[in-house]
């Protein structure tokens, strides 16, 4: 069963334009390669010939990854999140109840993650721990290094 995945419009034209990147710049280079290779003769013996078929295999898979991606897609606008409890596009603010840290995260799909912009995924472990919580609630996160402690401050849609 395939999972829908939570984008938003930027996240989705950023994947959509990924995916016509690979079809129309990348797979056309990896044919030519190919055809180069088995000009050269002899496949049997032929390590271009193998790295540029593998090359192509990895190439498919991530093509045909994209477009499911892209298939099981669900547009999230801002007004439909719900800022009385924690969901995808919520904006967190989190104090650290061991170390007093304040920190903010935006909960994002897997695809559209990037830590330096505070953006994690939903199902990192931290987004998933904090799925569902409201404001004041304190929450036990088991991640890799231990198990973080923090309260929620502020749920925003940013």
């Amino acid at each position: 069963m395939t999972k829908v995945s939570y984008l938003t419009a930027e996240g989705l034209k950023k994947l959509k334009d990924e995916l016509d990147y690979l079809k129309n710049v990348e797979r056309p280079k990896i044919s030519q390669q190919i055809a180069e290779a088995r000009d050269k003769g002899d496949l049997s013996e032929n390590a271009e010939y193998d790295a540029a078929k593998e090359a192509q295999g990895l190439l498919e898979l991530k093509i045909a990854k994209l477009e499911d991606l892209i298939a099981n897609a669900k547009i999230m606008d801002k007004s439909d999140v719900d800022v009385s409890k924690v969901m995808v596009m919520s904006t967190v603010k989190l104090k650290n109840l061991k170390t007093k840290q304040v920190v903010s995260y935006t909960l994002v799909s897997e695809s559209e993650a990037d830590l330096k912009k505070g953006k994690i995924s939903i199902n990192s472990p931290i987004g998933q721990g904090l799925v569902g919580k409201k404001v004041g609630e304190k929450v036990a996160i088991k991640v890799p290094a231990g198990i973080l402690e923090f309260e929620i401050l502020e749920i925003s849609v940013e």
